[in-house]
């Protein structure tokens, strides 16, 4: 292969490419073999399924592109939801509730980047804790009850449709929210710092980058988007529970980590990232099409986790290998 094919052939050959390759195959054979799968009213099914992993994978790609993470997103979806429930009970309105969820979340994120940030601890091990003191403070403040008396106007807007057409009302949303992450991480200097606080810390800081003031507003953002999130499963399932959301961290961490993201930080695309969301679900919901148990949508969660881990090793290995006879064989020759 010539140098020219060689550099158009380059953006092909990441895992970004392969990863959206393989999402457009599943699509397509899913709509030929799987019933009902390719009907508009299904993709409307899909878009709300994907639609709370999608916000999370967004702010998580950011913050594990630094070389942290936040397992307790899911946790912060259930208190900020089991907290709208207490409001509502209490006679406040709707129209307050909701950003005031929107802001708990971001108080419940700042706690986790001023321990991670502010006194040094390992992302791991403090995001862990605050995912059970999370969800814990939620049983705390709803209980085992569950508050479903909410507006048809909210609830109905969630679950309907631009128009009465096929496209869901919460798509404009998540396209903004996408785009303007994508812009974000791909085309400002606040992207590259992110990769470079990733790549090297040390390097980024002694470059000028604030790199724990960076960290600390990540997770801000983090908590924040999983306030959003709560509003938006509280309304669609007409439901405030202390366990809405619950195990939702990892098919969150699932996908970033299947969309090309590395978990040392540094390396990844939200074009992946989004491919591996609609792929997961995608797979998800022909599964249920086809009749399977939940017991094996856990284990295809499970197991795309292991391969989002293993193959893009794999795949950077298999490069490296490559590169290196071509290299040999260049040296032979001459």
């Amino acid at each position: 292969m010539s140098a020219d094919l060689r550099r158009l052939a380059r953006p092909l050959m990441t895992w970004d490419a392969a990863i959206i390759a393989v999402t457009l195959a599943f699509l397509v054979v899913a709509s030929m073999t799987v019933e009902h799968f390719g009907t508009a009213r299904n993709a409307g099914y899909i878009i709300l399924d994907l639609a709370p992993i999608l916000l999370l994978a967004l702010t998580m790609t950011l913050i594990v592109t630094t070389g942290e993470i936040d397992l307790s997103v899911a946790s912060t979806v259930g208190l900020t939801g089991a907290a709208m429930g207490a409001m509502w009970n209490a006679g406040m309105a709707l129209e307050t509730i909701m950003p005031v969820a929107v802001l708990l979340g971001a108080v419940l994120g700042a706690v986790n980047g001023l321990f991670v940030t502010g006194f040094g601890l390992p992302s791991l091990a403090v995001t862990i804790g605050t995912l059970a003191l999370y969800r814990g403070l939620a049983y705390v403040v709803l209980g085992d009850t569950a508050v479903a008396d909410w507006p048809r106007l909210f609830t109905g807007w969630t679950l309907g449709t631009v128009g009465g057409g096929p496209v869901p009302n919460v798509l404009i949303p998540l396209l903004v929210l996408a785009l303007a992450c994508g812009v974000v991480l791909h085309a400002t200097p606040a992207g590259r710092s992110i990769y470079a606080a990733g790549a090297n810390p040390v390097a980024a800081a002694y470059a000028g980058i604030g790199v724990g003031r960076l960290k600390f507003w990540l997770y801000v953002a983090s908590g924040a988007m999983a306030g959003l999130v709560g509003v938006l499963w509280t309304l669609r399932y007409s439901s405030a529970r202390a366990d809405n959301a619950a195990g939702l961290e990892l098919t969150v961490i699932a996908v970033v980590l299947l969309g090309g993201v590395s978990i040392f930080g540094g390396k990844g695309a939200l074009p992946g990232v989004l491919a591996a969301v609609v792929l997961l679900v995608s797979v998800q919901n022909a599964l249920r099409l086809a009749h399977v148990s939940t017991e094996a949508l856990t284990v295809v969660t499970g197991s795309l986790l292991i391969a989002a881990v293993l193959a893009p090793n794999a795949m950077g290995a298999l490069r490296t290998a490559l590169r290196r006879r071509r290299t040999t064989a260049t040296g032979r020759t001459a």
